[in-house]
């Protein structure tokens, strides 16, 4: 399967990116078919040299069926050459397993119920304490 992704490049903390065509099962910075533009970083975002795209090429490889990382597809739909792609802020991988999400929403549901019957309690339990504070003052 062919993709469209980013093989990192420069030095040490100051990160550049080719975009390059290449197969799925070769490494990151490993072998490609096509350098099709390139991403730099370090630049502002309203920088026009922040990405460049050979947007001939990039047409040809997607009509070839090459898929788009998300980064990659985040970068044509801003060029205008693909759909815009939903972005989630949070990894799925991160997120609590079924049962740990149960045993939180169960605890949230337990504290809200005698939150509610609490303030009418807490009155009532306010004012001994006040009582017995004035008690050993006198």
């Amino acid at each position: 399967m062919l993709v469209l992704r980013m093989t990192r490049h420069g030095a040490k903390k100051h990160p550049f990116y080719h975009i390059v065509v290449a197969d799925s099962r070769s490494p990151r910075d490993g072998r490609y078919l096509e350098n099709v533009g390139t991403y730099n970083p370090m630049l502002a975002k309203e920088d026009p040299k922040r990405v460049t795209l050979k947007e001939d090429r990039v047409k040809e490889w997607i009509k070839k069926g090459a898929q788009p990382s998300e980064r990659v597809a985040r970068f044509l739909h801003a060029a205008g050459l693909g759909p815009e792609v939903k972005w989630r802020e949070s990894p799925k991988k991160s997120a609590p397993r079924a049962k740990t999400q149960e045993r939180l929403k169960a605890a949230t549901e337990g504290t809200k119920a005698p939150a509610a019957e609490a303030p009418a309690a807490a009155p009532a339990a306010a004012a001994p304490a006040a009582t017995a504070k004035e008690t050993p003052a006198a």
